[in-house]
């Protein structure tokens, strides 16, 4: 098939539209459901007070916005697909964010900053708060006057496009005001996709044995390291690796084949998951994923110990647990990879991700097997 074949082809799976709206609008469209924010994407509303303020103040000032991207399902509701941190920032000021998973309560309506611009919108909010007779901490009538007749862009992906085209659409869009990692705009396409499935890889990404060997920071768990490594664990038992993609396009590719595959075995994947976790937790506890210098295991979590051990054992499972001792072999093998050719040239930091996932998956099968 040509580029431009391929071009002419993946244009028309996109159905499109767009609008130029007041703000304005788009808080009544928020109100009546009209626009909707899914709560496990809300929750990645995490612009500070400074962002949030510049933001008001660019509205107040007619800085032109970039504009918000969303999904238009069969009953006409849009779904927020980008513009999280712009549009959150906008209904917590004006006090209609709803606190996500409860549509009864509200957020806390932000206070703003001085800005070098506009130093008295300090401590000033969308409605007063102080009695008659002090000044006023609202902004008042003309200036949310001002910020509901500022304009911005809707652009609209429609219901009859192809089904996987709001999720690109969403890892390609969603680097927001404040950067996801990875693995955070997956578990958003995977709401979007199979909310079931998405609580399973959180409820996995929190077992004990599995976050004691896999020894996270908080700053990476908050991150959704662990819930990624989850993914990586049941994509390389499920999703044939061929080397093609980049990485992180194999996960993408993975979590939508395994959400929307109504074949997959949850129960028998998280029995798998469980048991070759208890036997890495009790072998190795923290030190599972971490180098051997020779003397004693050590340093930070390595990927590709976690690729080739997590696999292996997994693979082989039955039968390392017959093992007399199988914490011993665990250690042992453990031990031996940091002197296999195979698994020093095809790990570190020189190595791309799709020559180490290309080389060790099919090493780590054949490495651990007793």
């Amino acid at each position: 098939m040509s580029l431009d074949t391929e071009i002419r082809d993946a244009r028309q799976t996109i159905v499109s539209d767009g609008y130029d709206m007041s703000v304005g609008e788009v808080l009544n469209l928020y109100r009546d459901g009209e626009i909707k924010i899914d709560p496990s994407f809300q929750r990645l509303f995490r612009w500070d007070a400074t962002r949030k303020t510049r933001f008001i103040e660019s509205l107040l000032l007619g800085i032109p916005i970039p504009p918000i991207f969303v999904y238009q399902d069969k009953n006409g509701v849009w779904e927020l697909i980008d513009g999280l941190q712009r549009l959150s920032t906008i209904l917590e000021f004006a006090g209609q964010l709803r606190k996500p998973g409860d549509d009864s309560k509200i957020e806390e309506p932000t206070t703003l900053e001085g800005t070098r611009l506009l130093p008295s919108l300090r401590d000033k909010r969308w409605e007063r708060t102080t009695p008659r007779d002090q000044e006023s901490d609202g902004i008042g009538k003309n200036q949310q006057l001002q910020i509901k007749r500022a304009r911005i862009r809707v652009e609209i992906l429609k219901h009859e496009s192809d089904s996987k085209a709001k999720f690109e659409l969403f890892q390609r869009l969603n680097t927001g005001g404040a950067e996801l990692s990875p693995q955070e705009v997956r578990n958003c396409v995977a709401v979007m996709l199979n909310k079931d499935f998405d609580k399973w890889l959180r409820d996995l990404a929190k077992k004990p044995d599995f976050v004691k060997t896999i020894d996270q920071t908080e700053y990476a768990l908050e991150k959704q390291s662990a819930t990624e490594l989850v993914l990586r664990f049941v994509a390389f038992r499920a999703v044939p690796y061929d080397g093609l993609l980049d990485v992180h396009e194999y996960l993408d590719e993975a979590l939508i084949n395994l959400a929307q595959d109504t074949s997959f075995d949850w129960e028998k994947e998280a029995t798998i998951f469980n048991e070759t976790f208890a036997l890495l937790n009790a072998a190795q506890g923290d030190r599972a994923f971490k180098r051997w210098d020779g003397t004693s295991f050590g340093g930070k979590f390595l990927m590709s110990v976690f690729e080739v051990v997590g696999t292996g054992v997994a693979v082989h499972l039955e039968a390392i647990r017959k093992l007399p001792d199988p914490s011993s072999f665990i250690v042992e093998r453990s031990k031996q990879l940091w002197s296999e050719p195979i698994f020093d040239k095809n790990s570190g930091a020189g190595v791309r991700g799709t020559q180490r996932l290309s080389k060790l998956l099919p090493f780590a099968s054949i490495f651990l097997k007793p």
